[in-house]
């Protein structure tokens, strides 16, 4: 906005100011949006208990979860307006790319919310019908996929690139490109879904992974970096740093409420909201792969769940995990919540590190 602003007024704003930087607007997005959790929290936080917008729990779940029956949920809400708002300030708003992120978070996040609202009003922990979400999830899914593939100019926009190696990387074409996008942002948003089962398991892994999503869309969109480190060059996708800082720093205000014992849940309007933004920026960047691997505790999850199911069906009700996803079997096994959460959380340093380390190991 700032950006748009100096230039309303005919003047270039990376000429007199270093407002210019993208490296400083990121630590301002960042620090702007931890800035209007921490104010906006409590707000938040007393006007979804003044509702009685409390967090219906499974009872077919572990019984320690029982006690957080009534916490307040939905709080993704503080999450989406922090990110809407920073990104708003001090992201270029000519970019195109800022609109797709923007667009998918947002449009993913108002699926959640309906589908909260449904657990909330009705009762219901099982929330919108699942071939209802998947519809919607896939409506905005392909919308975006086709939307990049038209308007990818380059080839390397277009390639699946294969980490650990300098030039090997395979042509998708435009369709082959198109279904990559749709299953990678639709699966990322599902996947941070299931992973939203404790006190700050999700929120803290998702600003992570930003992190370093950050590093590799700078990287990406600048020409020097990007011939140096072998990754594709991909014009105006330096400027996603902005957004992804600002998803940083509305998840650390957030889970400053959201750690153990929470005072607010995330819902799935911020839980899918999260799995698309983070999932459209690995497509733009061309780091597809190396989402998977940053996020393996997302990946974990979800592949729990869908082995549990397929396997119970399989077997006439015998089961893999004491109870999916993955998280909850490590809970009926005897580990403490926050014993997950923090090991959780190490493990996905460790692959984050190691994520980050392709960048140079080519």
């Amino acid at each position: 906005m700032l950006l748009l602003l100096a230039q309303w007024l005919g003047q270039d704003v990376r000429a007199f100011n270093v407002f210019g930087y993208i490296t400083l607007r990121t630590v301002l997005a960042a620090m702007t949006a931890l800035v209007i959790s921490f104010i906006a929290g409590p707000r938040v936080i007393r006007w979804l208990a003044a509702k009685k917008i409390g967090q219906a729990v499974r009872t077919d779940g572990p019984q320690t979860h029982l006690v957080k029956s009534g916490t307040p949920t939905m709080g993704g809400v503080l999450i989406l307006i922090a990110i809407a708002v920073t990104t708003l300030l001090w992201a270029d708003l000519s970019n195109r790319y800022v609109w797709v992120v923007l667009i998918v978070t947002l449009g993913f996040g108002a699926i959640g919310w309906y589908d909260d609202w449904k657990k909330v009003v009705y009762r219901d922990p099982k929330g919108l019908a699942s071939r209802w979400k998947y519809f919607w999830q896939s409506v905005i899914g392909v919308t975006v996929a086709v939307y990049l593939g038209m308007t990818a100019t380059l080839p390397a926009q277009m390639e699946l690139i294969v980490p650990f190696f300098k030039t090997v990387a395979y042509p998708l074409g435009v369709i082959g490109f198109m279904v990559l996008t749709y299953f990678v942002i639709v699966g990322t948003s599902n996947a941070v879904n299931l992973t939203d089962g404790l006190d700050g398991l999700a929120i803290m892994p998702a600003v992570m992974v930003a992190a370093a999503l950050a590093i590799f869309a700078y990287v990406a969109g600048n020409a020097v970096y990007a011939k140096y480190l072998f990754v594709p060059y991909i014009p105006g996708a330096g400027e996603l740093c902005i957004f992804l800082g600002a998803i940083a720093g509305a998840g650390l205000g957030f889970l400053w409420f959201n750690a153990y014992p929470a005072e607010v849940f995330m819902g799935d309007v911020g839980a899918l909201a999260l799995g698309g933004a983070l999932g459209t920026v690995a497509v733009i960047v061309r780091q597809e792969i190396v989402l998977a691997i940053m996020g393996g505790v997302f990946v974990a999850e979800t592949l729990s769940v869908a082995a549990q199911v397929l396997y119970f069906k399989f077997t006439g009700g015998k089961r893999i995990f004491r109870m999916a996803p993955l998280h909850h079997h490590y809970e009926l096994g005897g580990w403490k919540e926050t014993q997950v959460v923090v090991r959780f959380w190490i493990i996905t340093i460790m692959l984050v590190l190691f994520g980050l380390s392709t960048l140079k190991l080519r």
